[in-house]
């Protein structure tokens, strides 16, 4: 059974930071979704992990998270260090994208 994906603007997408730490989230009815990132510095932040909340798979969520992310890099100028395989492998497909991160 194929999912349907859902349109970006059903999501909520929450972000929070604290010290070098930060992430973007989505809370559902049963769990979140996240993309964590370390900040190395003014420059620099590293994509560490993306999970997608059971039963949300297949369905968009960790690009939007990740849109989210690509979104600040650009309005604040760093560059993402794609540690994440989830991110790595979306950077791959979005060579569009190439500017924003440093491999």
């Amino acid at each position: 059974m194929r999912l349907r994906k859902r349109p970006l603007s059903e999501f909520d997408v929450r972000h929070t930071a604290s010290g070098s730490k930060g992430r973007y989230y989505i809370i559902h009815p049963k769990g979140e979704s996240e993309l964590t990132y370390s900040i190395m510095s003014p420059q620099t932040v590293i994509a560490d992990h993306t999970d997608v909340a059971t039963g949300f798979e297949g369905q968009g969520v960790g690009l939007v998270l990740l849109e989210h992310l690509l979104a600040d890099a650009r309005e604040k100028g760093f560059r993402i260090i794609p540690l994440c395989p989830f991110v790595n492998a979306q950077r791959r497909k979005h060579p569009e994208w190439a500017e924003l991160f440093s491999v």
